[in-house]
C-alpha cells in the first residue's frame, strides 16, 4: 500500500508491480477518478466526513484498510505521513512493515533542534544558531543581540519552506517570529521554532543516503537543489556541478556519519548549505523519499524505491547487489517540477479540468505525474504538482537543451503552468 496520492503513489505502485507485488491504493472521495487509485491492483475510500488533507492524515482507518486488504508493507511517500513516528509505530503495532525508518528515527530527526545537536554530536558542521527551541522573543531577542542579523527563524517540526522566515533587522524581529511560529502551528500542529544565522547566497547541497537492514550505510552521491522560489525546491540536478571533489567526499562522509550516528535504516537524505569558499553547514536530514530522487536514480541507475521497499522487507546490500564501491554517476540529471501555478499571476494555484494534456517525450526525458491527462480536474485542496520532468545526458548543456526542448513540446489546456518560467529559469547564466 501507498498511503499517499498523486505521482509518488503512482511511482512506488510501479517499483512494487516490478518487483512482483500486488499493489493497494487509497483514496479521499476527492481523489476518487485520480489515476493512482487505478494504477494500483485495488483501491479504497478513505475519509469519509474528513477533509481531502485529513483523509491522507486518518492513521487509525489507513491502518484498518491495510489490515482489511491483507497488507504487508506501507509505503508513506513524502507530505502527509511520511515523517510521522505515530504512524510508523501504527504499523509496527499492527505487524506490517513501514517502508522507512523506524519510529525512533523518525522522532529524533523530526525535530529539527534535535537533530542540530545530533550533527554537532556527529562532529558534522551546523549553521550557527540556538541551541533548543525559541519559546519567547525575549529569547530571540537575547540570540540576536550576540550572533547579530541577518537571521532565520525556522519552525522545529516542519520543512518545505513554511515556517521560515528571513530577518533582516531588529526591527522585523517580532513580527517574523510571530509569523514563522503561527505559520509552523497551522502547517504542522506544533508552533515552536528556533533561529539561526542566516547564510546568504549559499549552494543547497543534499547527499542521498541508504542504510539497509542491518544498519550499514551507503551514500548515493549529491544533488543541486539551489534553485528554489520562497524555500521550495524548482529545479534539481545530480551531480552537483562545479563541486571541488574535496568538498563533495566531506559532504558524502558526514552524511554518513550522521545516518549512522542515529541508526537510520531505509532511504533519506542530508542536506547542507554550501558556502562560495566551500565551507559548509547541516541543516537537517528529511527521513523519506524525496521528490527530487529522479535525478539520482537517473545517474546512478539505482532504482531507490525498489531498493526501499526491499530493504523494508529485511534485505541488506549484499541481497540488493550494492556496495559504496559500485555506487558512480554518469552524466548529468536536471528536474523542473510542471505545476499548475501562474506565474503572471505571482504563482497563484490555477484549478479546474485540463481540456487539452500533450506531454514532451523523448530519449533521455522521464516524466513522472499523477494528474497529467486530458480529463484531469485539478483541485485546490492539493498540491499543485501537474508533472516531474527529468531530463539526462552525458553534459550538463545537453541536459538543459533536452528539457527545454520537452517543455516546449507540452500543450495544456485548461489550467496554466509555470511552464514559461521553468525556461526562463534554464536560460538563466
Amino acid at each position: 500500500m501507498c498511503a499517499n496520492r498523486g505521482e509518488i503513489a503512482i511511482r512506488v505502485f510501479r517499483a512494487a508491480t516490478e518487483l512482483g507485488l500486488r499493489t493497494v491504493a487509497i483514496y479521499s472521495r476527492e481523489d476518487r477518478t485520480h489515476l493512482h487509485r487505478y494504477k494500483a491492483d485495488e483501491g479504497y475510500l478513505i475519509g469519509e466526513g474528513l477533509s481531502p488533507v485529513g483523509a491522507y492524515l486518518a492513521i487509525d482507518e489507513i491502518i484498518r484498510v491495510a489490515k482489511d486488504a491483507g497488507v504487508h508493507a506501507i509505503h508513506p511517500g513524502y507530505g502527509f505521513l511520511a515523517e510521522n513516528p505515530d504512524f510508523s509505530q501504527a504499523c509496527e503495532d499492527a505487524g506490517i512493515a513501514f517502508v522507512g525508518p523506524p519510529p525512533a528515527v523518525l522522532r529524533a530527526l523530526g525535530d529539527k533542534t534535535a537533530a542540530r545537536a545530533l550533527a554537532k554530536k556527529a562532529g558534522v558542521p551546523t549553521v550557527p544558531g540556538t541551541d533548543g527551541p525559541v519559546q519567547t522573543i525575549e529569547e530571540a531577542r537575547a540570540f540576536a543581540a550576540t550572533a547579530g542579523y541577518p537571521l532565520i527563524v525556522k519552525a522545529a517540526m516542519g520543512g518545505g519552506g513554511r515556517g521560515m522566515r528571513v530577518v533582516r533587522a531588529a526591527e522585523a524581529l517580532q513580527t517574523s517570529f510571530e509569523r514563522a511560529s503561527s505559520e509552523a502551528k497551522a502547517a504542522f500542529g506544533d508552533g515552536t521554532v528556533f533561529i539561526e544565522r542566516f547564510v546568504e547566497h549559499p549552494r543547497h547541497i543534499e547527499v542521498q543516503v541508504l542504510a539497509d537492514a542491518e544498519g550499514d550505510v551507503i551514500h548515493l552521491f549529491e544533488r543541486d537543489c539551489s534553485v528554489q522560489r520562497r524555500h521550495q525546491k524548482v529545479v534539481e540536478m545530480a551531480p552537483a556541478q562545479q563541486l571541488e571533489p574535496s568538498v563533495r567526499e566531506a559532504l558524502c562522509a558526514d552524511a554518513v556519519a550522521i545516518a549512522k550516528a542515529v541508526g537510520y535504516r531505509n532511504a533519506g537524505t542530508v542536506e547542507f548549505l554550501v558556502e562560495k569558499n566551500g565551507r559548509y553547514h547541516f541543516i537537517e536530514a528529511n527521513p523519506r523519499i524525496q521528490v527530487e530522487h529522479t535525478v539520482t536514480e537517473e545517474v546512478t541507475g539505482i532504482d531507490l524505491v525498489q531498493a526501499q521497499i526491499r530493504i523494508a522487507g529485511g534485505a541488506t546490500f549484499a541481497d540488493l547487489g550494492l556496495s559504496q564501491e559500485d555506487v558512480t554517476t554518469r552524466g548529468v540529471a536536471i528536474q523542473c517540477r510542471v505545476t499548475t501555478e501562474d506565474p503572471t499571476k505571482g504563482f497563484q494555484p490555477d484549478t479546474g479540468r485540463i481540456e487539452v494534456f500533450r506531454s514532451g517525450a523523448g530519449m533521455g526525458i522521464r516524466l513522472d505525474g499523477g494528474s497529467g491527462y486530458s480529463g484531469a480536474r485539478v483541485s485546490p485542496d492539493y498540491d499543485s504538482l501537474l508533472v516531474k520532468v527529468t531530463a539526462r545526458a552525458l553534459t550538463f548543456q545537453a541536459t538543459v537543451d533536452k528539457l527545454h526542448r520537452a517543455l516546449a513540446e507540452f500543450r495544456v489546456r485548461g489550467v496554466s503552468t509555470n511552464i514559461p518560467f521553468l525556461h526562463n529559469v534554464l536560460t538563466h547564466p
